[in-house]
């Protein structure tokens, strides 16, 4: 175990951020959701288009495909693959999955056989639940495939007796990995319940009324769900496969949400084109992406000093593990702080076994509950990420996040962009999220994502896209902004202008759709 080195300054600041002790229930999500419709039992606890369930028709529901599941084979600590479309019976086929002390796999059926196949065989999946038992069947044919659909179901079945481990996985989330495979990541109930119990950035009990709007493949959705149903609170699922403004806008006003997290890139299309959508609302969380400061002061102007909430975290610590509330003007700084960790979550900023003092740049570690037990099948990058570590006499098992930031004076965390998204361009290293922050702030941008591209002659370039905030924009004026900002050699070779960006299933811009827009322009 190797120790890390640091100065009593360091050791400080970071003991500071670090006191996150809060209590947590020790029970699993199988034993809390059925405590919470035992309390109530007639309190809606879906809500889907005109369609409102009370806990004890999900827990009914739920409780019967548990039965079906259990008839089929499904066993403790099994793998299910699930893909049942937004709706309760996808809310009652993780539940059932869960009854049963097995995991659910979220995936979606437009993924490539080959991708779900390789994701499948890592997870060790031999069984589908699903509301397309035929397609699926023919798709994989090797698989056990199991219908979602209620009907026949015996909803007045009890509770199953089985009792299930807080520290047994609960889900597995599939995440992009550098070398084109995708990665594994298990998460336990453990991780969950401390995310949504006691929570220090947002308010979840029997009154949080929470829209889902998140994919269920991407882990917000776990916040977004569990945050509601383990409190008798009230989950309303987005009716739409994309989110339209007056829909939402609808939705929020129809239900008295009182919580949602969005995106950065969906909050800052609100903010700009719509924030009357978000009025009454007592909590807007945002994050997956770095923040453009115009769009939070813009935010922060129209709710208000601590409605907007910005949301950090890595998949492999359980959906969330900082938060900033936004109760000042945050123009002029160097970028949004992604602040202080959650309850009982702890993160240290170290580089090159040195805990950093305050204002020294290093790498983003996490620590708690709330960390994966490691990637599937991948134990030598586990080893690589999940390290355990001498802290001042106290063993600590650090996640490297990859993320570079320095801890404040006041002890809130300012993040810096990713450590691999220092590019090197012409022999130049080049901080892509310094380019993009400096370019969010040009006169007339809107929106600016900033990348790099391959010319013909194998050469990298800086490439920049850019969607406007009026119809004086010019690329000119973007690069006269930037060279007052950044070295020349820092420049974007190419301005794209586009009406709007492209996003991914989990809400983010889509790079690979960006640079294929480009090469259709060549």
């Amino acid at each position: 175990m190797d120790k890390i080195a640091l100065s009593d300054e360091a050791l400080a600041v970071h003991e500071k951020i670090n006191r996150t002790d809060a209590d947590y229930p020790a029970e699993s999500l199988k034993e809390l959701f059925e405590a919470a419709a035992g309390r109530r039992p007639d309190a809606v606890a879906v809500v889907h288009q005109d369609r409102k369930v009370t806990y004890r028709e999900l827990n009914g529901l739920a409780n019967g495909l548990a039965a079906r599941l259990r008839a089929a084979g499904v066993k403790p600590g099994q793998v299910v693959g699930m893909c049942v479309k937004r709706s309760p019976e996808m809310l009652a086929a993780m539940l059932a999955v869960i009854k049963c002390g097995a995991a659910y796999l979220p995936f979606d059926r437009k993924w490539p056989d080959d991708r779900l196949g390789g994701i499948f065989g890592q997870a060790d999946c031999t069984t589908l639940l699903t509301d397309a038992p035929d397609q699926m069947g023919t798709r994989f044919p090797q698989a056990q495939v199991i219908s979602a659909d209620p009907a026949g179901l015996d909803t007045s079945a009890p509770d199953p007796e089985l009792r299930v481990a807080q520290d047994s996985v609960v889900y597995i989330v599939f995440t992009s990995g550098s070398t084109g495979s995708p990665k594994g990541v298990p998460i336990r109930h453990e991780g969950i319940v401390r995310l949504v119990f006691n929570s220090r950035f947002v308010r979840l009990d029997e009154n949080a009324v929470v829209p889902q709007l998140a994919a269920v493949a991407f882990d917000a959705a776990e916040f977004e769900i569990w945050g509601t149903l383990l409190h008798g609170g009230t989950c309303v699922l987005y009716p739409s496969d994309y989110v339209r403004l007056s829909e939402l806008k609808r939705i929020v006003q129809d239900n008295g949400v009182t919580a949602v997290f969005v995106t950065t890139a969906l909050f800052n299309v609100i903010v700009d084109e719509a924030p009357a959508v978000f009025d009454g609302v007592q909590t807007i969380l945002t994050g997956g992406e770095a923040h453009s400061l115009r769009h939070i002061e813009k935010g922060r102007t129209y709710y208000g000093d601590g409605r907007v909430v910005s949301v950090y975290g890595p998949t492999e610590c359980s959906v969330f593990a900082t938060y900033y509330p936004v109760v000042d003007s945050v123009l002029g700084e160097s970028a949004l702080p992604i602040g202080l960790p959650i309850q009982n979550t702890s993160l240290y900023v170290v580089q090159d076994g040195v805990l950093c003092a305050p204002g020294e740049p290093g790498e983003v570690c996490l620590a708690g509950p709330g960390l994966s037990p490691g990637y599937l099948g991948m134990p030598e990058l586990t080893e690589k990420k999940y390290v355990e570590y001498d802290i001042d006499g106290e063993k600590v098992r650090l996640y490297h996040t990859g993320d570079r930031a320095f801890v404040r004076e006041d002890g809130n965390v300012v993040f810096q962009g990713r450590l691999d998204d220092q590019v090197k361009v012409n022999g130049f290293r080049i901080e892509l999220g310094e380019i993009a922050h400096h370019l969010n702030q040009a006169p007339g941008v809107k929106q600016a994502f900033v990348t790099v591209a391959e010319k013909d002659d194998g050469e990298k370039v800086v490439v920049a896209f850019v969607v406007p905030a009026g119809e004086d924009f010019t690329p000119k004026a973007c690069t006269d902004h930037l060279a007052t900002k950044v070295p020349g050699y820092m420049l974007p070779g190419e301005i794209h202008v586009r009406e709007s960006f492209p996003l991914t299933g989990s809400g983010k811009v889509d790079k690979r759709a960006l640079l294929a827009q480009r090469h259709a322009e060549a």
